[in-house]
């Protein structure tokens, strides 16, 4: 009985790259009997990558030691197009491997060989973060635009001011009072006023 199937109740979709099928084999085993779906496998890095971005898997297992393309290339590619988390596994816990991993926008890393009790506490790890970086990300985008909201409506609210000689607080209830009658947002209507003025938004 999988500890982290009973927490999730998900059924994870994967994509698994390694070089030696042995190992391919006994992942797949494990992940299928935890009821987890593997979507695709690779035997290299350049594989892996194609992989990801033809199945968008909920998360990417790969060693770091692979022909063509290796792992940590292969993982900072996928990290960079934001398609899936990456969890990589590595014969070797050297420092710098570990510093190299980090690097490459990897979530989580293995020890090789890998065991059950490891696999599924690692695999949490890397989709909690992947899922707080997501949020994080989403965040960051509203703060952006509530940046620009905010510095295109003062621009409109100093035409405003300018045109019909009004204090800024009225000036900001015309343009809100404009935004409710039309129903469009605050936004659009001060990017309106500000292209009329021959302003660039």
């Amino acid at each position: 009985m999988n500890v982290m199937n009973e927490h999730n109740k998900k059924s994870l979709r994967l994509v698994i790259a390694d070089n030696e099928s042995i190992i391919r084999l006994d992942l797949r085993e494990m992940l299928e009997d935890a009821g987890h779906e593997i979507v695709g496998e690779a035997v290299n890095g350049r594989k892996a990558v194609e992989l990801t971005r033809m199945h968008r898997p909920d998360l990417v297992i790969m060693d770091i030691k692979m022909p063509e393309m290796d792992g940590i290339t292969a993982a900072r590619k996928i990290s960079e197009e934001k398609i899936a988390p990456v969890l990589l596994l590595t014969a070797f816990s050297q420092p710098e491997i570990v510093e190299q991993a980090k690097d490459s926008g990897v979530l989580g890393y293995l020890v090789k060989p890998v065991q059950e009790s490891n696999l599924f506490p690692a695999i949490e790890i890397a989709l909690s973060r992947w899922q707080e970086m997501q949020g994080l990300e989403a965040e960051l985008d509203k703060l952006k635009d509530s940046l620009e909201t905010r510095k295109i409506v003062a621009r409109a609210k100093g035409i405003i001011m300018a045109a019909h000689k009004l204090g800024e607080q009225e000036a900001y209830r015309r343009i809100q009072r404009y935004a409710m009658t039309k129903r469009i947002s605050i936004k659009d209507v001060a990017e309106a006023i500000v292209k009329a003025a021959g302003g660039k938004v």
